[in-house]
């Protein structure tokens, strides 16, 4: 079966120019255009991006270019950031950039101006961080908050853990932070074990607030905060919400006035901008949360404005797309070098993956191309002495993110200079590898000389931003986020449902009053039979 991108001219022409190109190595590309890797970038917004060590010519380029117009992709994109409901499978728009829509823009949702409440919110939690902050807030007994919970999944909590650990550099130093995600008891257990009651707050993310992980933490964290309070209407000074349902959060105990609200037209991991930041606004202080935001709408404008061909997510996509959905390469590789950043691997992980990881297009029609990639990454240089190998010498073909920085936050002489120095050696690497006659030429034992060989010909990014700070995480954020748009745009698919984490969830709630009831008959396949016997026993 053929869907109408693969019918496409533009499709058919990179097909073939896929059969041109595929075994040409990109030490050949390097020798015919000694200025390839001066050409093949983009110097923007405080990201420089090398993306010349990547299997393509100027003809590819072209024809990607042309397939992301024949796709509509700018249309595509007015429409995104205007509030038409591109979300169609839940009917709603996808406006995770008026969240960060500077103050008196507007961005009408059936002719309402969103902005002004975004802003109402985020001036009601930088209120609300202000007196966590100034210890202006004080608990039940009289004690200042000294450590904030969070205590969410998903997006409500990716995003936060993420931003809390790459900007920790910039946080309240006397505040200590945990985070809640996990339904698994020892989560929890683990997260509480040396806190004060006394001196804790919890905040609830869930915009449902029935969310059953979410909840059940959040029930068994009232319970534990409240064997030492003792009164049930100290509840409403250790909680607070991020929600959206009133009479569930008041039903909690929790002061509606301490519930801070979002939209539907937010998607979880698009969230983290939203009021889901408020354990990242009460860590680092508002103005450095505006400093995020103004980063996210840096990278917005720039996705919104610039040209396909100097346009850094546009790019991004496209070379994802010529990977996935060409070469049949499985994964995407993302390597910040910087231990700051040593979450980020995982928060696209969501990003990506629940966005673009679908089977069927816009209007019910089974692909026949790969799309979504697997994300996965760990911090340099760590996984150079892991996992490394495999993408060196072994025979999947990986495509690599390198993220540098130029500065350390932590001033400790040789050791940025060595990690970049890998940083930079690992696309060497990868790119050109090292032939025989190499090999042999550093008078390696004949039988050893194959296992001494690398091919290279493995393509790779490369960014490199000044340092860590709130501007460039925000950047990179909605950089990776701008990508995902890209390539869901030209695959047909919807990246802002998440149908598929529901039937798991759907079933678990069928299979635990088996697990409590031990007298309660069964009736699932055999092997589920047998694990729930086993449970019970």
């Amino acid at each position: 079966m053929s869907t109408e991108l693969t019918k496409s001219t533009s499709w058919k022409a990179l097909e073939k120019h896929y059969e041109e190109i595929k075994n040409v190595h990109l030490r050949t590309m390097f020798e015919k255009d000694e200025k390839r890797g001066l050409r093949l970038k983009i110097d923007e917004i405080g990201i420089y991006f090398d993306y010349s060590k990547h299997r393509i010519t100027d003809e590819t380029l072209d024809l990607l270019f042309g397939l992301a117009k024949n796709r509509d992709i700018e249309k595509r994109r007015a429409a995104m950031f205007s509030g038409e409901k591109i979300n169609t499978t839940e009917n709603r728009a996808v406006l995770h950039t008026a969240l960060r829509a500077p103050k008196g823009s507007t961005i009408l949702l059936d002719g309402h101006n969103v902005v002004p409440d975004v802003h109402a919110v985020l001036d009601k939690m930088t209120d609300f961080s202000n007196k966590i902050r100034s210890g202006e807030w004080k608990g039940f007994t009289g004690n200042p908050i000294k450590n904030i919970v969070n205590i969410g999944i998903g997006g409500s909590d990716l995003g936060p853990v993420m931003a809390y650990e790459a900007l920790k550099h910039f946080s309240a130093k006397e505040l200590l932070f945990r985070f809640v995600s996990n339904v698994d008891g020892s989560d929890f257990a683990e997260a509480v074990i040396d806190l004060d009651a006394e001196e804790t707050l919890f905040i609830i993310s869930s915009k449902t607030f029935i969310t059953i992980e979410t909840m059940t933490n959040a029930q068994t964290a009232r319970s534990w905060a409240l064997a030492k309070l003792g009164d049930a209407s100290a509840v409403a000074r250790h909680f607070v919400a991020v929600s959206t349902n009133e009479k569930e959060v008041t039903k909690f105990g929790i002061d509606p006035q301490n519930m801070f609200g979002f939209w539907d037209w937010v998607g979880g991991r698009y969230s983290m901008s939203a009021a889901i930041g408020l354990s990242t606004m009460i860590a680092i202080g508002s103005e450095n949360y505006h400093r995020m935001l103004n980063g996210l709408n840096e990278m917005d404008e720039h996705f919104r404005t610039a040209p396909m061909e100097n346009n850094i997510p546009v790019i991004i996509g496209l070379l994802g797309l010529w990977y996935t959905s060409f070469f049949d390469a499985q994964t995407q590789a993302v390597f910040p070098y910087d231990r700051y950043l040593h979450r980020f691997p995982a928060y696209l992980q969501q990003l990506t993956m629940e966005s673009n990881g679908k089977h069927i297009t816009l209007d019910g029609q089974t692909v026949n191309y790969q799309t979504g990639a697997i994300y996965w990454g760990e911090p340099g240089t760590n996984g150079q002495h892991s996992f490394y190998q495999l993408i060196h010498q072994g025979t999947k073909l990986i495509p690599c993110d390198f993220i540098g920085f130029k500065k350390s936050l932590n001033n400790l002489p040789p050791h940025q200079d060595y990690l970049i120095a890998n940083m930079i050696a690992q696309g060497e690497a990868l790119a050109f590898g090292k032939t025989v006659d190499e090999v042999k030429a550093e008078g390696v034992a004949e039988s050893i000389v194959p296992h001494k060989v690398f091919e290279g010909n493995r393509p790779s990014s490369t960014f490199f931003l000044d340092k860590v700070s709130p501007e460039n995480l925000g950047k990179l954020v909605a950089m990776y986020e701008h990508a995902v748009f890209v390539q869901g745009a030209i695959w047909d698919i919807n990246p802002y449902d998440q149908m598929g984490v529901e039937l798991g969830k759907v079933l678990a709630q069928n299979i635990i009053p088996e697990l409590q009831d031990t007298t309660k008959a069964i009736h699932h396949d055999s092997s589920t039979n047998a694990l729930i016997e086993l449970y019970r026993k």
